[in-house]
């Protein structure tokens, strides 16, 4: 039996010198409906946490890209330290823009697919270029601190006087997210053995650099025009479901859904039962073929070619991260080439 989609992995270099992690699950069986683009939450990665969500999207018809922010999963740089939010965003943006600059994608739709801290990026990718992306779906995103956990001014203010002496410190005291977020207890057990997700406590600059990305998106929920699916379990008490309704009701977008799910924890694609994840992709699923039905109802922004570069790799495999070899050359839109691997469809 024919595989319904391909899987790919690569290296590219950002413009601060980093290597990135990249993956992207194509179908295999036609031309792609639209483009995904991935997101991940804090301390999480693409290839494996998210890959459920890739196989499912590739095998409706979606071409999926995911990229391992600086510092998290297996790309480089120091685990989980955020020393600029719009670090993210803008490698997000500059990798993502270089896949819709690919003569085959160029005329594709394209839709941003963000979970949790990803939900923020995701706002921050189309605050940044508000009429390039065609939609958004949004799990449980990061987009304003509930009143319930907010910091007092003042504590803000004493720990921004020191982030810049102790940025990389892990002084921030946290709950167990893993046990608030993942509801089933074999899929929790799964996260907790994926050494590449980050499960110590965040550093100081880390969160406060979080911190002030939520509160600054809270001030501007009303900027956020492009249509977009939010979904949060109501029994989440890591991000909170007011924060998406919040969303929902500020946003200036025409078209905007919400979708809230009875009984439902934080990792709504990845921690719950099967039977609940069923349900959540079929209503993402659904959202995305509904809007791309008639390709050409999809107001796609022209884009210049852009270059990034690509790094030459030994493969990735088994969950371990392998250094990129040292061998480098820039390649348009730093897609051509590389490894297809055909994977079964789940």
């Amino acid at each position: 039996m024919k595989s319904e989609y391909q899987y790919h992995e690569d290296y590219i270099r950002n413009s601060r010198g980093v290597e990135l992690f990249t993956c992207r699950w194509i179908p295999s069986t036609s031309s792609p409906k639209a483009l995904v683009f991935l997101c991940h939450g804090y301390g999480m990665e693409c290839s494996d946490s998210m890959r459920e969500c890739g196989i499912r999207l590739a095998s409706a018809g979606y071409a999926v890209f995911g990229m391992d922010y600086e510092g998290h999963g297996r790309s480089m740089g120091s685990r989980c330290y955020i020393k600029k939010f719009s670090n993210i965003v803008n490698d997000c943006y500059d990798y993502y823009t270089s896949i819709c600059a690919q003569e085959e994608y160029m005329e594709k739709g394209r839709f941003l697919y963000g979970e949790s801290m990803g939900g923020a990026v995701t706002l921050l990718l189309h605050k940044k270029d508000p009429s390039f992306w065609n939609g958004a779906i949004l799990v449980a995103p990061m987009c304003k601190i509930s009143e319930k956990v907010k910091p007092h001014p003042v504590v803000i203010n004493l720990l921004t006087r020191v982030e810049e002496m102790i940025p990389k410190w892990k002084i921030v005291p946290t709950k167990d997210v893993i046990d608030a977020a993942f509801k089933d207890l074999a899929k929790r057990e799964e996260v907790r053995n994926n050494k590449l997700i980050y499960q110590d406590k965040p550093r100081l600059k880390t969160a406060l650099e979080m911190l002030r990305t939520s509160m600054n998106l809270e001030d501007s929920l009303h900027e956020i025009t492009m249509p977009f699916f939010v979904l949060h379990g109501e029994a989440d008490i890591v991000t909170d479901p007011e924060i998406s309704k919040a969303l929902y009701e500020k946003a200036s977008s025409r078209d905007k859904t919400l979708k809230l799910y009875p009984g439902m924890w934080h990792a709504l694609t990845s921690g719950e039962p099967d039977y609940n994840v069923d349900l959540v992709f079929a209503d993402i699923i659904n959202w995305l073929d509904h809007r791309t039905a008639d390709p050409a109802s999809l107001t796609v922004t022209p884009i210049r070619a852009a270059s990034v570069e690509r790094v030459i790799v030994d493969g990735v495999s088994n969950g371990q991260r392998r250094r990129p070899k040292r061998a480098y050359f820039n390649l348009l839109c730093g897609l051509n080439g590389g490894r297809l691997v055909p994977r079964s469809a789940m």
